[in-house]
């Protein structure tokens, strides 16, 4: 029996998390991976890259198209318009699933008391990925939202899954944890559908 070969497409491919992202799936030989970011790399070795500036939506529609599955690793101010090119063009292209980062204390979920101060209520840095978070929300896309801390290197079992309206105690994350989560989000697109979840360190 064979397996059809899935299409992911990584944007923001050359960031921390995008990076270990793409090693993932280039070394699992049931996905075909499209690196995108913003400036290709000098090695671009073993996979396939696209320079593209997905705030254009031309140019995101271009790198997307015939992609099974998204993911969105892509931090900063411009996320909103990015999360807004993201619903338009999948929508147009028919591409349902979407892996969305955003980041935890988006919905003041925060507890520890040293880790207020980033919650959205404190930390204006933070508004750009609650408003993009909710502009996938309110889509018709089979998304998963994660909401991972500050990103470190540890191990792939430190981690604490965190239901969107339950508090959530830390506000670091592990590479490997969230390599590892969504890896088996891809293996089984069943799971964690329309859910926010936050991705901290026990």
């Amino acid at each position: 029996m064979t397996t059809m070969t899935r299409n992911v497409a990584v944007l923001g491919a050359t960031g921390k998390l995008g990076s270990a992202l793409s090693r993932a799936i280039q070394a699992d030989p049931a996905l075909n991976l499209t690196r995108v970011a913003r400036r290709a790399p000098e090695n671009q070795e073993g996979s396939r890259f696209l320079s593209a500036d997905v705030g254009d939506i031309d140019a995101l529609e271009h790198v997307l198209t015939g992609q099974h599955a998204v993911i969105c690793a892509i931090p900063g101010s411009d996320l909103p318009r990015i999360a807004e090119n993201l619903v338009t063009v999948m929508d147009r292209l028919g591409i349902k699933r979407l892996i969305f980062t955003g980041a935890v204390g988006i919905y003041n979920e925060i507890s520890a008391p040293d880790g207020i101060r980033h919650n959205v209520a404190h930390e204006p840095k933070q508004v750009p990925n609650r408003d993009a978070v909710g502009i996938v929300e309110a889509s018709d896309l089979d998304y998963t939202i994660l909401r991972p801390g500050f990103l470190r290197d540890g191990d792939a079992d430190d981690v604490v899954l965190t239901p969107k309206g339950a508090p959530v105690a830390r506000y670091h994350t592990t590479i490997p944890s969230v390599v590892g989560f969504v890896m088996n989000l891809l293996k089984d697109e069943t799971t964690h559908l329309h859910e926010s979840i936050a991705i901290t360190r026990k």
